[in-house]
């Protein structure tokens, strides 16, 4: 399923700590790690200064992906490195599709100074990016691997769909139980409206109908489930917590209208609250 992780590393201890997991990914999957340090030269101290503050960024920068790739080679992960200047969402994002790559990942959290890694700029990749992104917060690296419950949000949109064909292939590594989690977000809702949760609530059951089915069509597990939660990124989060699952796989966009719920701005919520690796799937271009 993987070959090619590209993995963006400030050299933080955060971004360190995400490496672990990323590791243990990439030792499953024989997959080979392309690390990637970027020189963000769109900073102002940088552009002021000039041409020594980048020699001095690309120099670090090669001693942090080197010191990456020692520590890959440790647990027989094979280990590619580059260094690049200019913004960081935007470099990580071309380089994933310059390499072709199946996978970003990358901590949601970095170091504070020249260059990071910080949530925002997660987000930003994640918008981006061409690939899915596995955002991984501190902590993550305890999480188990291969994951034994997976939770798939979904509001039936194509995007939804693609994040379920994404996580049936990472649930078959050790038949993990797939949760189809559907949320009647009520916070634009009045007082009284019952025919639009009405509504809304046969959309979730609808869309969970069909994700329980691709699911066990594929021979694994599922649990379905519909929540009523006044916000989308509330009733996820309340779900992980719930149940107990160690991974998050959601589409970045979904529908509009009345059954929208998944949009970037609830993946990006769901990114910073998580308490567990969250896999981002960008909708297909097709759609």
């Amino acid at each position: 399923m993987y070959d090619r992780i590209c993995v963006p590393t400030d050299g933080s201890d955060a971004a360190a700590a995400a490496f672990e997991h990323v590791l243990a990914i990439a030792a499953d999957h024989g997959a080979t790690v392309q690390l990637l340090h970027v020189a963000d030269t769109t900073r102002d101290s940088v552009t002021r200064i000039g041409g020594d503050v980048v020699d001095v960024l690309e120099r670090e920068g090669e001693s942090i992906v080197e010191e990456a790739a020692a520590r890959a080679a440790d647990r027989g992960v094979d280990a590619e490195t580059a260094v690049r200047q200019g913004g960081v969402p935007e470099t990580v994002a071309s380089y994933a599709e310059e390499l072709d790559a199946d996978l970003v990942a990358m901590s949601t959290r970095g170091r504070e100074g020249v260059e990071h890694l910080v949530g925002s700029t997660t987000e930003r990749v994640v918008r981006q990016s061409p690939v899915p992104v596995l955002a991984l917060r501190p902590g993550d690296e305890t999480v188990p691997y291969p994951y034994e419950d997976v939770l798939v949000p979904t509001d039936g949109s194509p995007a939804a769909t693609a994040a379920l064909d994404r996580a049936l292939p990472i649930a078959e590594r050790a038949g993990a139980t797939v949760h189809v989690l559907s949320v009647v977000d009520t916070g634009g809702i009045g007082i009284g409206d019952h025919v639009e949760v009405d509504v809304l609530s046969e959309y979730a059951d609808d869309a969970v109908a069909e994700g329980v089915e691709r699911v066990e069509a594929a021979g694994l597990e599922a649990v379905g489930a519909v929540e009523v939660a006044s916000s989308a990124a509330r009733g996820i989060r309340a779900y992980v917590d719930d149940p107990g699952v160690d991974l998050v796989a959601m589409g970045t966009h979904g529908r509009t209208g009345v059954g929208r719920y998944l949009l970037g701005s609830v993946a990006e919520r769901t990114l910073r609250t998580a308490p567990v690796p969250v896999l981002t799937v960008p909708v297909p271009e097709a759609e």
